[in-house]
């Protein structure tokens, strides 16, 4: 009869995790060894096989458990029925203070993933589109019509550069904390996405048709 895992099974995986998270980050997931990380952890190589069975599954499920952690704060946050502006503000607000908490997750996730298998990556990336796509759908609500110019998406990419390496400069120990900042990127969002459609450049870009779309 096969041995059945533990009752702290999951709770030691979550523990290898965060240690991996901040030995990754710190040293970059090829510079990181399994020896390293297993003396990091407390336990023996072997054991740690026990709970994973290469370097890359590691990877693989801090990259894939910390989306999950963003898309929760997505539903949470599209659950509370805010109007617009706060809705999109309350976003920035959550995810710059998950950031904050899970700096070292949010470290390989934009830095380490590029090293997954391809099945891997390709559930990763799906799990990221879908949190793009929200801020997207976010932007497009304060800003009627940016989605039919298509430009929904790349201003949410815009805004996700402005907050996504906040960790190469924004410190625990700075005059300024991740709370202090989100209101600063929201205005700066926003004060530039009223009027977009305005511009001359953009009056005279084509819009989207369904056509485009096929």
């Amino acid at each position: 009869m096969a041995r059945g895992k533990s009752a702290t099974f999951e709770q030691q995986r979550g523990a290898i995790l965060a240690e991996a998270a901040r030995l990754f980050a710190e040293k970059g997931f090829h510079n990181a060894s399994m020896a390293e990380l297993a003396k990091a952890c407390g336990v023996s190589k072997p054991l740690l096989y026990h709970y994973y069975r290469d370097k890359e599954h590691i990877l693989f499920d801090i990259a894939d458990s910390y989306m999950d952690q963003l898309q929760a704060i997505v539903v949470d946050v599209e659950g509370e029925g805010r109007a617009a502006e706060p809705h999109l503000a309350e976003l920035v607000m959550r995810f710059m203070k998950e950031y904050e908490h899970s700096q070292s997750q949010h470290v390989v996730l934009v830095q380490d993933v590029k090293f997954l298998q391809a099945e891997q990556s390709r559930q990763v990336v799906e799990k990221q589109r879908r949190v793009v796509a929200a801020f997207a759908d976010a932007i497009e609500r304060v800003e009627p019509g940016l989605k039919r110019r298509r430009l929904d998406k790349p201003v949410a990419m815009i805004l996700f550069g402005m907050i996504n390496w906040t960790f190469t400069w924004l410190h625990a120990d700075g005059r300024f904390t991740y709370a202090d900042m989100a209101p600063v990127v929201t205005a700066i969002l926003l004060n530039g996405v009223k009027g977009l459609l305005a511009t001359e450049t953009l009056r005279a870009a084509p819009a989207h048709t369904t056509a485009d779309a096929a």
